[in-house]
């Protein structure tokens, strides 16, 4: 069982003199030209000792290296797969209370297994997963528990999620479970080498065997993926029962390949242990929503004559897109997810629309509780997203509680803070407000919500401020960031369409709220003028013949109509709140009165005209009245105030046309795997630590990095 010449011969002179030198010796051999039967003994010698090697990142790069030359002969990589997938079963057959041998050997073929299978996959020819060689040679001797044709991937997959959904999550069992989702991602990281569009000939070997893995384990697995991290279970580093992995006072805990190896290769979590000895509460948590993420958001395209059948939400469900002769198969993580039901509520369905088979159960108070504390959190903007648009029964259960604030104040915290943020995840937080703004129940409930204060509001004070009138002012706010640095038509529309889903329910708007209102108008209006102003210079080059001037006119033109479609959008606001609940609102009569002067160049305007005739027949009643009010001296904000709050009591809304109420849903776009799988990646590469070859990633564009990690 020694080691052939051209394995890297690194460490002491005697191969047994140290467990040291004895792990040195295994893991050269693991490495090496001699291919070792599944069955021998050196696998369990291997995965029973310590990993304590301190080597450096280019003595890891080199041992990758090594084995890669020599797996197509050993299949080592294989056979310790499966070895890891015996190690996980035995540990759940025989789980107990303290660590045990078993447990040991799991934890140590999880780390090796990943370790080397990160290297295989971000170093593959092209996306030639297939020179993983998972598989056993034909001459190999066969254990009489395995048959000859298995699926390695399969089986290993059903191993490690079989563990994930049966076994809780403890002091004891903290440690595997982490290093297995560790596994899970690098598994699926096989997805970062082909580009953003799902196609038939993605290569994902991993992913696809949990695919396929029965409902019932899915929902297990699910289920736990959202109890992690929903608990964020932490562990004491100190407790006793991880005495058998440190050595005297080193707060050992299965010791690295060094920390500085680890952010070179493989690890996604440098599992290192605080001064305290307490670990990281969102390190489990973390790792467990973005496994989920990623599973739930997986497409398979596959060949055949089934249309793609875009499932973004009810009406548009039955609209099948053909792409070429492929459609994408089911996938039981997003349907778990979407079927999802309160642990707490056990209603039944009166419709006969029961879904046939298990159904995933969970605590959505605990939920929503755990959404409201992270939300600041990108990937659990995007759990949140997934389930509002796609589990019915989640969305009932959010628009139902009397604490919105708790999701809606880190949300518009976030916006506040959108230079800070990425646009992604910007965009994301504004279609949930829409797709919460959808429901008239939850526009009038934000208007009773009253917030005491607002400290992370820098520009004014805000005192007693109702959640409704917050979220008005940051919305037009996220506007005016996006007029003058993103300059996005999307998030433009996204945030004048929940303003407007808004308006009719709208109640005692803050003077603030209104003021801002206004200003959204005037603000829009200006930006109006000036292309305005830049179409009439371009058009006389255009006169002048200049082939560059036709070509800027046009694109100016094509920026004004998007502009002229802002401001009449804002009109249609400002008319749904004088048209529905004028009595309710004397802010924004004042407001409008304050800024009267803003309206008049575009009285006469085909867009804006009728919408504007209304607000000129509020704006006509109520500065008659205002006229007709003997007061002496000079009127102050409190005098004018009164003046319309009286007199908003004889209002019957003579005069004004009625116009269809505005109402905006969210849809889904044809193709959303187009932007959520590069976008998670993007998440779990920076948030997770995870260090992939930056050359081998086809899936999003990659810039060289700016320094290295230490």
């Amino acid at each position: 069982m020694g080691a052939v010449p051209s394995t890297p011969r690194w460490g002491g002179s005697s191969s047994a003199a140290r467990p040291l030198d004895t792990a040195e010796y295994l893991i050269s051999t693991f490495i090496g030209e001699e291919s070792f039967p599944i069955s021998s003994d050196f696998w369990h010698k291997l995965l029973e000792l310590p990993l304590n090697l301190q080597w450096p990142p280019h003595r890891v790069h080199e041992a990758c290296q090594a084995l890669a030359r020599n797996n197509y002969h050993t299949r080592h990589l294989a056979k310790i797969l499966i070895h890891m997938a015996w190690c996980l079963q035995e540990s759940i057959s025989t789980s107990s209370g303290a660590p045990s041998l078993v447990y040991v050997k799991a934890v140590n073929a999880v780390y090796i297994s990943s370790v080397f299978l990160k290297y295989f996959i971000e170093n593959a020819k092209g996306d030639k997963i297939e020179d993983l060689y998972l598989s056993l040679d034909e001459s190999e001797p066969i254990p009489t528990d395995i048959t000859k044709d298995l699926n390695i991937e399969d089986f290993v997959m059903r191993s490690v999620l079989s563990f994930i959904g049966s076994i809780d999550v403890s002091p004891d069992t903290y440690l595997l479970h982490l290093e297995l989702l560790n596994f899970m991602l690098i598994a699926m990281s096989t997805q970062l080498l082909s580009g953003p569009s799902p196609g038939p000939e993605d290569v994902n070997p991993f992913i696809d065997a949990a695919m396929s893995q029965e409902s019932s384990l899915v929902i297990l697995v699910v289920r736990k993926l959202l109890l992690s991290y929903i608990t964020g279970p932490s562990i004491s580093l100190n407790s006793a029962s991880y005495s058998i992995y440190s050595e005297g006072s080193q707060p050992g805990v299965l010791q690295r390949v060094s920390s500085a190896a680890a952010n070179l290769m493989l690890l996604p979590f440098n599992f290192l242990v605080s001064s305290s000895g307490e670990g990281s509460r969102s390190l489990l948590a973390d790792c467990s929503l973005h496994v989920l993420l990623i599973l739930s958001h997986y497409r398979k395209c596959v060949v055949g004559n089934e249309p793609i059948t875009d499932k973004s939400n009810d009406t548009t469900a039955s609209d099948s897109l053909l792409k070429g002769s492929t459609h994408f198969s089911d996938n039981p993580y997003c349907k778990a997810l979407e079927r999802a039901t309160d642990v707490e509520f056990d209603r039944v369905d009166t419709e006969g629309n029961a879904h046939a088979g298990p159904v995933l159960r969970i605590p959505f108070a605990s939920l929503f509780d755990a959404l409201g504390m992270y939300l600041a959190d990108e990937a659990a903007a995007l759990l949140l997203y997934s389930l509002l648009q796609g589990n019915a029964d989640f969305l009932e259960y959010v628009l139902v509680r009397t604490d919105l604030d708790t999701l809606l104040m880190p949300i518009l915290e976030a916006l506040y803070n959108a230079p800070k943020r990425s646009s992604n995840q910007i965009y994301m937080l504004l279609i949930i407000l829409l797709i919460l703004s959808q429901d008239s129940s939850f526009n009038a409930s934000i208007h009773k919500l009253i917030v005491p204060s607002v400290p992370w509001y820098k520009e004014r004070l805000l005192h007693q401020t109702s959640l409704g009138s917050l979220m008005v002012i940051t919305l037009i706010r996220t506007v005016q960031y996006n007029l003058s640095k993103l300059r996005d038509v999307y998030l433009h529309t996204t945030c004048l369409a929940t303003l407007a889903n808004m308006a009719p329910h709208v109640h005692r708007l803050s003077a603030y709220a209104s003021q801002r209102l206004v200003s959204l108008f005037d603000m829009l209006s200006r930006k109006y003028n000036k292309l305005a102003e830049m179409r009439d210079n371009q058009m006389r080059l255009v006169k002048g013949n200049s082939i560059e001037g036709n070509g800027l006119a046009d694109d100016t033109s094509t920026e004004m109509h998007i502009y002229t479609d802002f401001l009449r959008l804002v009109l249609e606001i400002l008319n749904a709140i004088l048209t529905y609940a004028l009595p309710r609102n004397p802010e924004v009569i004042y407001a409008i009165m304050h800024r009267q002067e803003v309206f008049q160049p575009f009285r006469n305007h085909p867009r804006f005209n009728e919408l504007l005739e209304n607000i000129y027949t509020v704006l006509d009643f109520f500065n008659s009245r205002m006229d007709a009010h003997n007061t002496d001296g000079e009127w102050s904000v409190e005098k004018v105030l009164q003046v319309i709050i009286i007199n908003c009591r004889s209002w019957r809304g003579e005069g004004m046309k009625m116009f269809t109420q505005l109402r905006f849903t969210y849809e889904q776009e044809s193709h959303p795997e187009e932007f959520f799988i590069p976008y998670l990646w993007q998440l779990v590469l920076s948030r997770c630590g995870l260090s992939f070859n930056p050359d081998a990633i086809n899936l999003f564009p990659v810039d060289p990095p700016s320094e290295v990690c230490t």
